[in-house]
């Protein structure tokens, strides 16, 4: 933040209540106001559990708590420009804000876009395969012209890099979903496996047989 310029610190904005993305929040929560979805605060208020990683995270301390909470959007009027935050439901988690800086044509997407990557969806934070597809379809709509868009994991990307992450979630989820119909199990499902063309894309800490899996589960739960 040195590089940047010689200013405090005067907000912090969290995209979702994941720890590699709120674990700062301890160390700068006194020193300026966190802002975030409704639901990163509770999530973070308790102990949370993350199935797909036996992994459970304890409730946060006070300090690293939102102190600003928000429904559906809310504006933050800095450094010459409005940043939007915009809460899409049922996505990664069920807390997810995109973050658009609109003087700057940035857009941060936190863990909604794992770039060229399979994605981790969430299911036990809310998080759906189905309303992440519909989210990021909505997104797109919304995107200016340029835009630079920053994902919650991988390198600085475009539009057209969001589209394909996009077709990649519509298309492998119909697979799945046209095969359970035919009456086919997950094992068999994994065993097939996916396009060759999506085969780079499990090369993430989600593999290709999780993202099976991820898809599986949220079909079946909902």
């Amino acid at each position: 933040m040195k590089t940047l310029g010689e200013g405090k610190l005067k907000f912090v904005l969290n995209t979702h209540w994941h720890g590699d993305h709120t674990g700062g929040n301890v160390v700068f929560g006194p020193e300026a106001p966190i802002i975030a979805h409704d639901n990163v605060r509770k999530r973070l208020s308790t102990e949370q559990r993350i199935e797909i990683f036996k992994s459970t995270t304890p409730a946060s301390p006070k300090e690293a708590l939102p102190v600003i909470t928000f429904g559906q959007s809310l504006s933050v009027h800095f450094n010459g420009e409005e940043i939007r935050v915009i809460h899409f439901p049922q996505g990664h988690t069920d807390g997810d804000s995109v973050i658009f800086f609109t003087g700057s044509n940035v857009v941060h997407m936190g863990d909604d876009f794992f770039a060229a990557r399979f994605p981790f969806v969430d299911l036990g934070s809310g998080g759906t395969v189905e309303g992440l597809a519909k989210n990021i379809g909505e997104i797109l709509g919304k995107l200016p012209a340029g835009v630079k868009l920053i994902p919650g994991h991988g390198p600085i990307s475009t539009a057209d890099d969001l589209k394909l992450y996009h077709r990649m979630i519509v298309e492998t989820t119909d697979i799945v979903r046209k095969k359970m119909a035919a009456g086919k199990t997950l094992a068999q499902i994994k065993m097939e496996g996916l396009p060759e063309e999506w085969k780079s894309w499990g090369t993430g800490f989600i593999k290709t047989d999780v993202w099976i899996e991820t898809i599986h589960r949220s079909l079946t739960k909902n």
